[in-house]
């Protein structure tokens, strides 16, 4: 199969594009393209077979839910029972943005979309570039990230074509996503809503206008029917296997320094994931990744996935990475590198 391409402006895409991969959409095709968190591997949410391409193109676990894009929120009604009070005061506040809300489903979502599931997840995403495209399909669009199952989620369209090209109809390239991190992701059929996956709306912000968020079990490690990507299976991982290290500055400097260390003396090519701060304190054998400065975790969040993915190109066989603190953007970054390392933690 050979990819279409397709290059817009991310503010003002050509109508004439649009159209075109809105077209590959309606006729059952799989476009990747850009949302404000990362590329999304987008086909007609309604239609089983469409959907079923992008288990396949991706291979991706059947039961692994996918999120369904909207262009308005008047399109959630087709696609949900009811939407109670507390998502009510999410979408009104969050959306169009990088929030996922999980409702009851109405009989008109495919089984294909919710792994079977009696709910649903639903975003309207802030980008111009992928609304519009949602708006000319006329149909709500499944998309989940635009890359092979469990590598790290693209951020460019040149990481889509990296794992995707000749098994994807089109791509659309808008240039870099904003955020970098995929969409947090609420459960509001819960009493109290329950986060499922920490994002670029954190817990901070949710906890502002709800009053209270609870914390599902899977976010510490436990596993549990998935209700939403990215809770079940391993996730956003290098090919070589990572060591994730938690704990205080200092202290985690010095034992990273050690670990890289170690595995260079017993003839491994080493790499490590890294803040700018931490990177000048390194072995220069090792091979290093820098995500950014500690002082700016949105610049983390939105440079993690590239770093990770520069192992592709200069391949090595244990990769360390730096921990954050939890706190704002923190949380959603240590979720992503917790599941990257499969939990595979030093604590300092």
């Amino acid at each position: 199969m050979e990819t279409t391409y397709f290059q817009v402006c991310k503010e003002k895409p050509d109508p004439a594009c649009m159209r075109r991969a809105a077209e590959i959409l309606k006729q059952g095709g799989l476009v990747a393209f850009p949302t404000e968190t990362v590329y999304g591997l987008g086909a007609n949410g309604l239609d089983e077979q469409a959907v079923g391409a992008i288990f396949r193109a991706k291979g991706r676990p059947s039961d692994n839910p996918l999120i369904l894009h909207i262009a308005d929120q008047g399109d959630l009604n087709e696609l949900v029972r009811t939407v109670p009070a507390n998502a009510r005061i999410l979408l009104n506040k969050f959306w169009p943005g990088p929030l996922t809300v999980v409702l009851e489903r109405s009989p008109v979502v495919p089984d294909k979309v919710t792994g079977g599931l009696n709910t649903v997840a639903v975003r309207m995403p802030d980008s111009v570039v992928a609304r519009e495209l949602i708006r000319l399909a006329g149909v709500p669009v499944a998309a989940p990230s635009a890359n092979t199952s469990g590598r790290p989620s693209p951020t460019t369209a040149q990481a889509v074509l990296a794992d995707l090209a000749g098994k994807i109809d089109a791509i659309i390239d808008a240039g870099p996503a904003n955020i970098g991190l995929e969409s947090t992701i609420v459960d509001c059929t819960t009493p109290v809503p329950t986060l499922l996956r920490p994002g670029g709306i954190t817990v901070e912000m949710l906890a502002a206008v709800l009053g209270a968020v609870e914390f599902a079990p899977a976010l510490g490690g436990v596993q549990a029917a998935p209700k939403a990507p990215g809770m079940k299976y391993a996730h956003y991982a290098p090919n070589a296997p990572l060591i994730l290290l938690e704990g205080e500055s200092k202290a985690l400097q010095d034992r990273l320094w050690a670990e890289l260390t170690g595995a260079l003396a017993a003839g491994k090519k080493a790499g490590a994931v890294v803040s700018d701060e931490t990177a000048a304190r390194l072995p220069a054998e090792a091979v290093i990744a820098c995500y950014g400065s500690c002082r700016a975790p949105a610049a983390i969040a939105a440079n993690l996935y590239t770093a990770l993915r520069t192992f592709d190109a200069a391949p090595v066989d244990v990769i360390y990475a730096e921990g954050v603190p939890e706190e704002g953007l923190g949380l959603a970054i240590m979720n992503r590198l917790r599941k990257a390392s499969a939990y595979h933690i030093i604590k300092v």
